[in-house]
């Protein structure tokens, strides 16, 4: 099992954009060093919880400032680019790395961001427009020649150009035939994973619930068996809140009371009850939903506590779900516990990671 990092990113509303941003560059770098295999960071527009409407600005500064770690964007919101210039921006990255850059993509969730787009999302729009526009970034990406796009939504393509004067398409993937496609589920059986499992992406699962991630699997399973591509749990990749301290009662004050707590208290919990999806944060679905609150979560859906009881209750995770390859640390804003809150990032890779490897190993 590899252990990556999944940033939203998460701020507190007070953040300044420079300090979040600074924040945000400094900890990839940080877990670059401790050997993180991989990092995502998310794309929003109108959430002053998660402000980044660039990701791949904070991507391109830290590929300057790590020398291992894989980091992709999770994800571009594909209805709000244009697909010609983000196939673009895409393949300049996967170059500047030296191919270490992946690709998240997704339709959005925010009914705000649709708004501001002007993007129907309540019919839909955004989920064809994510596909088509997709479909038309692959054709950029793999084509040999001109071609001519003529969609519902976009219109573009290759033309001849003016090869004599150096003005033709001339840009080309890096990585072949292109980067990792990766998408993310939330709901139980979530229709986007199965997506996943049709077009042969990475799965990506940012649910709580055991009972949803094994949906989560079995929609992936779904999509891969419809279209005769394998279904490699290796690929799978799930996030996890984690907090890892000396003893469990101190790992469980500093998470309820730190930014996790402070995050999921005055945001989270109220946004996933306005949508309806509180079930993906239960252990056992027959828990009312006035049950789940902070000290919930940190005492039966999160991994929170020692080395030893983190790495139990990932292991247990583990046997309800089944194997995944990449276990993706939800990282949050942690700027005024920042010692603490690395000990517990250094915790996961040196002492939690490689127990649970041994144990991998031994069944």
């Amino acid at each position: 099992m590899k252990l990556g990092y999944f940033m939203m990113p998460n701020h507190p509303e007070h953040r300044r954009y420079a300090d979040a941003h600074s924040h945000n560059l400094d900890t990839l770098e940080f877990i670059d060093g401790l050997g993180y295999s991989e990092a995502w960071v998310g794309e929003h527009y109108t959430c002053k919880r998660e402000p980044l409407p660039c990701p791949d600005i904070l991507i391109a500064q830290a590929f300057v400032k790590t020398k291992q770690i894989r980091l992709g964007a999770g994800a571009f919101l594909l209805p709000y680019h244009l697909p010609a210039e983000l196939a673009h921006r895409i393949m300049w990255l996967d170059h500047i790395s030296g191919g270490r850059f992946m690709v998240g993509i997704g339709a959005g969730g925010l009914p705000t961001d649709c708004d501001l787009f002007g993007v129907d999302g309540a019919a839909g729009e955004n989920r064809d427009m994510m596909v088509e526009a997709f479909d038309l970034m692959v054709k950029f990406w793999t084509s040999d020649g001109p071609f001519q796009h003529h969609g519902t939504y976009y219109k573009g393509g290759r033309t001849a150009g003016m090869p004599e004067m150096g003005l033709a398409y001339h840009m080309q993937p890096l990585t072949k035939p292109y980067p990792d496609i990766a998408i993310a589920g939330l709901s139980n059986s979530s229709p986007t994973l199965r997506f996943a499992g049709l077009r042969g992406f990475l799965p990506m699962s940012l649910a709580w619930s055991p009972d949803y991630l094994v949906s989560h699997w079995k929609a992936f399973e779904e999509g891969a068996e419809a279209s005769g591509k394998p279904a490699d749990r290796s690929r799978w990749r799930i996030g996890v809140e984690m907090y890892v301290a000396e003893t469990d009662a101190e790992a469980r004050k500093r998470c309820i009371n730190g930014s996790m707590g402070e995050s999921w208290r005055n945001y989270m919990l109220p946004l996933l009850a306005k949508l309806g999806a509180i079930g993906a944060c239960k252990h056992d679905q027959s828990v009312p939903d006035s049950d789940v609150t902070v000290e919930y979560l940190a005492d039966h859906v999160w991994a929170v506590g020692s080395p030893k009881t983190v790495a139990d209750r990932l292991a247990r995770l583990r046997d309800k779900v089944g194997d995944f390859g990449t276990l993706l640390h939800v990282g949050y804003d942690h700027l005024e516990e920042m010692s603490s809150y690395r000990e517990s990032l250094t915790a996961l890779k040196t002492e939690v990671l490689p127990t649970l490897s041994i144990e991998e190993k031994a069944a």
